[in-house]
C-alpha cells in the first residue's frame, strides 16, 4: 500500500486537491487533445467530428487502474493515457497527432500551475482584507515595538498588522504580474521547431493559427516562441520563488503572533475542548502561528530544489527534472493552500489584551522616551553628549535593577535629581509630562495604517468575490 501525500490529504484544500489529482490532470489533459483535435479538423485533417464527439462524451470517463496496467506493459505515462482515452471513447486513434510527450504534459502543468496561482491570489486578496480589518481595529492600541527584541519606542499593535499586510502586498503584486505574462510553452514537437504538425497541417500559418488556439483555449496571453522540447524551468524557479516570497510575509506574521502570545499580549484563539500540551494542561500553544513558518520553510526549501533545475535542460531538452517537478510543483501549491487557510483562521480567532499590553508599556515608557528627554535638555542649554550620558547611566542601572525583581521605574526621578537637570529646570514634573500622552511617541503610525489599509481597500473592491472568502475548518 503506498503512503498518502501527507500535504495533500492533511492541509490543502478541496480546489487544490481537485486540481493536481490524478484524475483532474487526466481530465485536463484530455481536454487539450479535444481542443488540438477540433482546430486540426477546422484546419483539413481528417478526423470524423462523430470520433471528436466521441471523445467529448468519454472526457470525464477516467479509470486510473486501466492507465496505470497501460503503463506498467508501456514504461510510458503520456502512451498510456493515450491508450486509456482511444478505450474509453471507442473511437478512432485521432488524439496526440503531430504532438509529442511534452506538448502535452508541459502544457497541461503550465494549466494547473495558472489555475491554482488563481487560488493563491484570491485567498491573499482576503488575507489582506482580514488583516486590514485588524490593523484599523487596534490603531489605537499602543504597544512596545522592539527592534533586536529589546523594547525600542511606542508602536501601535494596528501597526505591526499593516507591516505585515504591506509586505504580503507588495508579493502578491508581484506574483499577479509575474502571472499576467508568463508564457506558455505551445505545441512545439520533440526538438521546439513545430516539424511534426507542420507535417501534418502543411503549413506554416496553420501551425500557427493551431498553436494561438491552444493558448486561448488555455487562457495564456503569451507563448514561448522558441522553446525546446520542455519550457525553460528557470519559469518553476520564478514560480516558486514567488509562493516563498509571499509565504514569509506569513512566517513573519505568524512569528509576532509567537512572540506577542509569548509575553500574553495577544492569542491566536484557543477553542473549547483543544489542547495545548499533553504534559502541562496550563499551556495555550500557538500552534496555527508554527505550522504557518512550518510551511514558510518548506516553501524555501522547494524554491531551492526549484533552482536546481534551473539551467540544467541539456541541448533541446531532457526529463532528469521529472521527479523533482512530480514533487517541487503540486506539493508547494498544497503548502501554500495550507499556509493561507492558516493564516485565515488564526485572523479570525486572534484577539488581543490591552491591560496586558498597557502594563508592557508602562513599564518600559521611561526608556522609550530617552529620545525626546534628550531633546529637551538639549533645548534647555545641556550639551546633547553630557546629557546622554547621564540619562544612559540611569537607564541601564534602572533597567538591570527591575530585571533583578525591582518594582515601579524610576528613571524619571533619577534623571530630574541630576544636578545638571535640576539646573536646567528639568523637574520630575516637566520629564514624567513627556509620556503622559502615550499616542504622541506613535509618530506618523495611525497615517501609516490608514495609507496601507487604502490600498487594500482598492483591491478588495476590485476582487470583492475573493475578498468575502473564508476558510474552512483546519486541524
Amino acid at each position: 500500500m503506498t503512503n498518502m501525500n501527507v500535504l495533500s490529504e492533511r492541509y490543502a484544500t478541496a480546489a487544490i486537491n481537485e486540481i493536481f489529482s490524478e484524475r483532474g490532470k487526466t481530465i485536463l489533459e484530455r481536454e487539450l487533445w479535444i481542443a488540438v483535435m477540433k482546430i486540426q479538423r477546422e484546419l483539413g485533417v481528417a478526423i470524423p467530428e462523430d470520433d471528436i464527439a466521441k471523445f467529448e462524451a468519454a472526457r470525464e470517463q477516467v479509470d486510473l487502474e486501466r492507465i496505470r496496467a497501460i503503463e506498467r506493459r508501456t514504461k510510458h505515462d503520456v502512451k498510456a493515457k493515450i491508450e486509456a482515452f482511444v478505450e474509453a471513447a471507442g473511437a478512432g486513434e485521432h488524439i496526440h497527432k503531430g504532438m509529442t510527450s511534452r506538448d502535452l504534459t508541459d502544457n497541461v502543468e503550465q494549466l494547473q500551475i495558472r489555475r491554482a496561482a488563481r487560488v493563491v491570489c484570491d485567498k491573499s486578496v482576503s488575507i489582506l482584507r482580514h488583516l486590514a480589518e485588524r490593523a484599523r481595529e487596534y490603531n489605537g492600541l499602543v504597544l512596545t515595538a522592539r527592534t533586536h527584541h529589546q523594547p525600542a519606542q511606542p508602536t501601535l499593535l494596528g501597526r505591526r498588522f499593516a507591516m505585515w499586510a504591506e509586505e504580503w502586498y507588495e508579493h502578491l503584486l508581484g506574483f499577479e504580474h509575474f502571472l499576467a505574462v508568463y508564457p506558455l510553452r505551445g505545441i512545439k514537437g520533440p526538438v521546439g521547431t513545430q516539424f511534426d504538425m507542420l507535417s501534418l497541417l502543411g503549413a506554416s500559418e496553420k501551425v500557427e493559427l493551431l498553436e494561438q488556439h491552444v493558448a486561448q483555449t488555455l487562457g495564456f496571453d503569451n507563448r514561448l516562441l522558441c522553446t525546446g522540447q520542455v519550457y525553460p524551468r528557470s519559469l518553476d524557479y520564478q514560480l516558486v520563488s514567488h509562493l516563498a516570497a509571499i509565504g514569509s510575509a506569513g512566517a513573519n506574521f505568524a512569528k509576532g503572533m509567537r512572540l506577542m502570545s509569548g509575553y500574553e499580549l495577544v492569542t491566536e484563539g484557543f477553542r473549547e475542548g483543544q489542547v495545548g500540551s499533553s504534559a502541562m494542561p496550563h499551556k495555550m500553544n500557538t500552534r496555527s502561528s508554527e505550522r504557518i513558518c512550518g510551511f514558510a520553510e518548506l516553501l524555501k526549501m522547494y524554491a531551492d530544489g526549484a533552482s536546481r533545475l534551473a539551467g540544467d535542460q541539456w541541448e533541446e531538452g531532457d526529463v532528469a527534472c521529472s521527479v523533482q517537478r512530480r514533487v517541487i510543483v503540486p506539493d508547494a501549491f498544497y503548502a501554500m493552500d495550507g499556509l493561507c487557510e492558516t493564516v485565515l483562521t488564526v485572523l479570525n480567532g486572534l484577539g488581543a489584551y490591552p491591560a496586558v499590553i498597557d502594563r508592557e508599556t508602562d513599564r518600559y515608557l521611561p526608556f522609550l522616551a530617552t529620545t525626546e528627554m534628550l531633546m529637551l535638555a538639549v533645548r534647555s542649554g545641556i550639551g546633547r553628549e553630557a546629557a546622554h550620558e547621564l540619562i544612559k547611566k540611569h537607564a541601564v542601572s534602572e533597567a538591570l535593577r527591575l530585571r533583578r525583581g525591582g518594582g515601579e521605574n524610576r528613571l524619571m526621578e533619577l534623571v530630574a535629581a541630576e544636578p545638571l537637570f535640576q539646573k536646567a529646570g528639568l523637574t520630575r514634573e516637566r520629564l514624567e509630562a513627556l509620556f503622559a500622552e502615550k499616542m504622541h511617541f506613535t509618530g506618523r503610525a495611525v497615517e501609516q495604517i490608514e495609507a496601507v489599509c487604502a490600498k487594500i481597500d482598492a483591491l478588495a473592491a476590485a476582487h470583492a468575490q475573493a475578498a468575502a472568502y473564508e476558510p474552512g475548518d483546519i486541524l
